[in-house]
């Protein structure tokens, strides 16, 4: 009798394993991980919706402003970006009380030719 059923529990376990693989399935025939992924995508957008209207207001009320900015500095901060290198010899532009903007090149960053002729460590642009 206990050889009988030994083998009847690992039919039974046979049989039951296509079942269980089909309970995975969706309606839609969806894996669990296909499923589980829809699920995050929607919780994840579901998150970001308040900050994206909220980027989409600031966007609609400076979007003007910007544009006037870039389509008169445009020019300008295209040559300057054509003359540096490498912005991270350079620290964060300071403005003057008199409007002036100054950038100035770090301490410890490797001379460049342009730093090397100029002798004071400028650059005119």
């Amino acid at each position: 009798m206990k050889h009988f059923i030994a083998p009847a529990l690992v039919a039974c376990s046979l049989i039951a394993t296509p079942l269980a693989a089909q309970d995975a399935e969706g309606e839609d025939g969806s894996s669990l991980m296909e499923r589980g992924a829809e699920l995050f995508w929607k919780g994840l957008r579901e998150e970001m919706a308040p900050s994206l209207q909220e980027l989409e207001g600031l966007m609609s009320k400076i979007g003007p402003s910007m544009q006037g900015f870039l389509t008169e500095m445009g020019p300008a901060l295209a040559e300057i970006a054509d003359k540096v290198e490498d912005w991270s010899r350079y620290e964060a532009p300071e403005i003057l009380p008199n409007g002036d903007i100054i950038i100035r090149r770090k301490p410890d960053a490797p001379d460049t030719e342009a730093t090397e002729n100029a002798g004071d460590g400028s650059t005119d642009l």
